[in-house]
């Protein structure tokens, strides 16, 4: 189940990119953007918070489904509280408290009532309209997002130069690459915020997903959902995934980690394969379908979250209503609350210095 192959034959298409015109906002051209391979795959981007709006692949019998939660227009993606589908920044996930300490400067942290940050702040990068340009090359498409970040931005020191670029090939491999610069010391921690379900019907919980985590630690949260500092063992709890579990198998399980989340919303310790190269940190397979999705990153964690809190109040594309555990996240990324916890890998970006990430989701069947 880990390989990547695909059942689907390639067809006589060429990878290509197309950028349309989707309306305004804030005075702003909104462009959408279609990355189409030679197998008729295809990834719709928009540069409003450099954005997963579809992601349509086949099955094993090769027909195409959408296969991520998204909205029909720019709209919805401004008034959208559930970071759907949009790159996060400047730090993904939780920090504790309103202050954090860079280089023994504390700055003031946009918070929560709870007194912790989230995903970026009231305005992460999810609700930014991006630079944005297309690119096509050999079996591949892409486009490349850029955004200028100011200082103390959300509270954070350092004027950060900010890109993220997606490439989609003719193996259906999608990969998520990001690049900043800081004019000063700053905290990173950037991530790709898509819900899957990998049944292509939304409207389907994804509680009959099978899921593997290459991860033998977890890291434990309190009330707040922020991790306690502890990287504890898997086995013999509801979050031992390393063979494979339907999502719903053990998720009300009287656990009180699962209690404190809704259900799955933890960090996973990862291993590189290599040092310093890709680590394999998930598989997804869906039964009905066939459809399998690996997830390979450089980041030292992957963020499980079952969307406990999708509700059924939200309208996404093509009038469907999602619900709770509507579509399930894989957040690669730093672990959250890094900076209070010294012994956590380190999300320090020195000034003049350059980050660099991966991640890569590719799609196969089986």
């Amino acid at each position: 189940m880990d390989h990547l192959k695909e059942n689907a034959a390639p067809v006589s298409l060429p990878s290509l990119v197309e950028a349309t015109s989707w309306g305004q906002l804030q005075g702003k051209d909104i462009k959408l953007y279609t990355l189409t391979n030679r197998r008729g795959s295809e990834v719709k981007l928009t540069n409003f918070g450099a954005t997963v709006v579809s992601l349509r692949v086949p099955d094993r019998q090769g027909c195409l489904a959408d296969i991520v939660l998204g909205y029909a227009t720019p709209e919805a993606y401004l008034a959208d509280e559930f970071y759907m589908g949009g790159v996060v920044g400047r730090y993904a996930n939780r920090i504790a408290g309103k202050t954090v300490v860079v280089e023994g400067t504390a700055y003031e942290l946009a918070t929560r009532n709870g007194g912790y940050h989230l995903h970026g702040g009231s305005k992460g990068f999810n609700k930014h309209i991006f630079d944005s340009h297309g690119f096509e090359r050999d079996h591949v498409s892409g486009v490349r997002f850029y955004l200028l970040s100011p200082h103390m931005d959300e509270g954070f020191p350092g004027e950060l130069s900010f890109t993220v670029t997606y490439t989609f090939s003719d193996d259906n491999v999608l990969e998520v690459a990001y690049e900043a610069t800081s004019d000063r010391a700053t905290i990173v921690n950037f991530t790709q915020h898509s819900y899957f379900n990998l049944s292509g019907n939304p409207a389907l919980a994804i509680l009959d997903h099978q899921l593997h985590i290459h991860s033998s630690r977890y890291l434990p949260v309190n009330e707040m959902q922020v991790p306690v500092g502890v990287l504890a063992a898997v086995a013999d709890t509801p979050f031992d995934f390393r063979q494979f579990h339907s999502i719903g198998e053990r998720i009300n399980s009287p656990d009180r980690q699962l209690e404190l989340s809704g259900g799955y919303d933890h960090s996973y310790v990862l291993e590189p394969d290599q040092p310093g190269g890709l680590a394999h940190a998930a598989t997804v397979w869906e039964e009905k379908t066939g459809r399998i999705m690996n997830v390979y990153t450089t980041e030292p964690a992957v963020h499980f979250y079952s969307g406990n809190f999708l509700a059924d109040t939200i309208r996404g594309k093509d009038g469907i209503m999602y619900n709770k555990r509507s579509g399930f996240c894989l957040e690669t990324q730093h672990f959250p609350d890094a900076p209070n916890h010294p012994h956590f890998p380190s999300t320090l970006l020195p000034a003049g210095e350059r980050f660099s990430s991966k991640t890569v989701f590719a799609f196969s069947t089986r």
